[in-house]
């Protein structure tokens, strides 16, 4: 049986359980307009349509299942940092299979005011379609992200720390909402019962509409929440970097920009309460109040930002659809 390709869709893919890579292409697929969408699981139809082009973030098993059906693909990489135990933190290795057609085009979720290593093709930060927040807001949005956390890791941070946090959250700012990605089981467990509270699966929310009306952002260091508070101009305060890959990308951007982060264990900022049994309450004022906009941003200045790179990697994907490589 022929295949039809239609010239006009896009197929669209992802990592819905990687934060950052659930924003990367839900940000790029804004600017899209009125383009026919197809889905991972079309072009495993053997009667299904095959696209004019896709959109991959971070999927090696559909970027290399597209390339073998002769589909033209940009594999954009949504987390650009990989661990590295003696060595400054690199973008991840191609993650793109070998490709002797030429039928894949990579990028790299990286803003232009980082240094970027050698063969990083960089997207520019993907910031929201919405630039702007509600004027009443109200509450903490805790946007959490578990991909790539190993295992313990995640367990201890989510039955240890996460409730103390939670709890601060509601007390300064009425409420919490908290965002995760992946292992929603174990954030769950641990935020059973708290007041004020409400947890949602990353994949099932508008994580940027949720922002707009959140009074403080408490963040993953991820991409995906540096893009979205420095595209607003919103304050921004980074929770324990859990994995290498947050580290590595916490430790970066503490060279230049005063982003606030929590200690991932317990320390002096963290004050005792009168209640021998109670849990220890967070109570870091650089956490809790982090610098002003006008602060936080001025080491960028306005030449040095790009809040482009999701309408530009929106053009190169209608370029290909156009004139398939």
């Amino acid at each position: 049986m022929a295949v039809l390709t239609d010239r006009r869709a896009v197929l669209l893919a992802c990592r819905e359980e990687q934060l950052d890579s659930l924003l990367a292409l839900r940000r790029i697929a804004a600017h899209l307009g009125d383009l026919p969408r197809l889905g991972p699981i079309d072009a495993q139809r053997p009667d299904g349509r095959r696209p004019g082009a896709a959109l991959v973030c971070d999927d090696e098993a559909t970027t290399a299942h597209l390339v073998r059906l002769g589909v033209p693909v940009l594999h954009l990489s949504s987390t650009p940092f990989a661990p590295a135990a003696t060595t400054p933190p690199t973008p991840l290795s191609s993650p793109t299979p070998p490709d002797p057609t030429g039928a894949v085009l990579s990028r790299a979720h990286w803003p232009g005011w980082l240094d970027r290593p050698p063969g990083v093709r960089p997207t520019g930060l993907l910031a929201p379609t919405r630039l702007t927040r509600n004027r009443d807001r109200r509450g903490t949005l805790l946007l959490l992200s578990l991909w790539g956390v190993p295992g313990s890791e995640a367990e201890s941070f989510t039955a240890r720390r996460l409730p103390a946090l939670i709890d601060e959250a509601v007390r300064r700012t009425g409420c919490c909402t908290v965002i995760c990605d992946t292992s929603l089981d174990l954030v769950r467990a641990a935020t059973a019962g708290l007041p004020g509270t409400t947890v949602v699966r990353a994949a099932d929310t508008n994580v940027d509409a949720r922002h707009a009306e959140s009074e403080l952002l408490l963040a993953s260091p991820t991409m995906a929440a540096l893009a979205l508070a420095r595209a607003r101009r919103a304050p921004l305060a980074f929770l324990p970097p859990l994995g290498p890959t947050q580290r590595a990308l916490a430790e970066q951007l503490s060279r230049l920009l005063p982003i606030p982060t929590l200690d991932p264990t317990t320390s002096p900022d963290v004050a005792q309460p009168t209640d021998p049994g109670a849990p220890a309450r967070p109570t870091d004022r650089a956490v809790w109040l982090p610098p002003p906009p006008e602060v936080q941003w001025a080491p960028l200045g306005p030449e040095l930002d790009d809040l482009r790179g999701a309408q530009a990697v929106a053009r190169t994907v209608r370029q290909l659809l156009l004139a398939p490589l």
